[in-house]
């Protein structure tokens, strides 16, 4: 079965466009001349305080998403919003904020210039969204490299014409895909250029391609807040008749005593990290059981949720 074609347009330097892209709908980005970075951001069409989010994306799939992952939302949600179905290409980057107008006015002296948060929050205004709900961004084709050092540095692009990305939804989102306005760094190779837009319905297989994921009682959404009202006024101020009602609080400690053989107390010894935990034998000891079970029992040492087990 062949996907049923919805919608396509070209999506200028400068621009950006918020897309209501249903459940079981495939977005296309698409490279026009090559090498375009092209922010991203997408928020539950139904309720927009659930966002996509860089971070818990990060954590999950490394420093590079690709073909086979999906995005994910903020926690408390921490739903997966879309699956990346193709990926021609094969560099994203989720470690880059999106860029400012404070950055190009701090960095190169440009008051006005056009840029990702601007474009996204005009972008999103249609939605009734504020340059406050702009969102660190996923970014399409962007190549970033971490050095030795833990900084962070940008990369030229290789990507062609025809290359791209696809996402189906797997909840309604507003998708909102901008021409990145970086055309002073390689992001884009100094240069801005137009990108294409598709829009699906998905195909048998592109639906069957997306791995079952659990569901775990974790992921909640306002109806399980204790707040679940959105403020409606700016000025912060103080609930009289709040009382804290913090998980697992107080916190109980209680000594559990393990006893080590010579040779196990000789091993101990030469494992443990006296840089961090000096003579403490029961930090050094309870690192080493949790670095154990970590590599043991988790998918990864991150914490990335299996895409195997069954619902909690």
């Amino acid at each position: 079965m062949t996907r049923k074609l919805i919608s396509e347009r070209i999506l200028e330097p400068g621009t950006g466009k918020g897309i209501e892209l249903l459940r079981g709908q495939v977005l296309r980005i698409e490279q026009v001349e090559g090498n375009q970075c092209v922010d991203f951001n997408a928020f539950n069409l139904h309720d927009y305080k659930e966002f996509m989010h860089c971070g818990r994306t990060r954590t999950v799939h490394g420093f590079r998403p690709t073909a086979g992952h999906f995005l994910w939302s903020a926690p408390p949600r921490e739903n997966a919003m879309l699956y990346f179905l193709a990926d021609t290409v094969g560099r994203n980057d989720v470690l880059f904020p999106r860029c400012s107008a404070f950055l190009y006015e701090s960095a190169y002296g440009f008051h006005d210039h056009t840029n990702c948060h601007d474009i996204q929050a005009e972008a999103q205004r249609e939605y009734g969204l504020t340059p406050d709900d702009v969102h660190d961004s996923f970014n399409f084709f962007m190549w970033t490299e971490v050095q030795p050092d833990g900084t962070v540095a940008i990369t030229r692009q290789d990507s062609k014409p025809g290359d791209h990305v696809e996402l189906l939804a797997l909840m309604d989102v507003l998708a909102v895909p901008n021409v990145c306005g970086a055309d002073v760094m390689r992001t884009s190779n100094f240069a801005l250029k137009p990108v294409k837009l598709t829009v699906w319905e998905a195909s048998e297989a592109d639906l069957a391609a997306v791995p079952d994921l659990p569901r775990l009682r974790s992921q909640r959404g306002p109806d399980q807040f204790r707040n679940p009202v959105i403020k409606a006024t700016r000025e912060l101020r103080a609930d009289p008749d709040y009382r804290p009602e913090f998980t697992n609080v107080p916190i109980r400690e209680a000594p559990l005593e393990v006893a080590l053989t010579g040779a196990q107390a000789a091993m101990l010894d030469r494992a443990a990290r006296r840089d961090l935990y000096g003579e403490d034998d029961a930090a050094a000891l309870r690192d080493i059981l949790f670095a154990w079970w970590e590599a043991r029992f988790l998918t990864a040492a991150n914490g990335a949720p299996s895409m195997e087990t069954d619902a909690v």
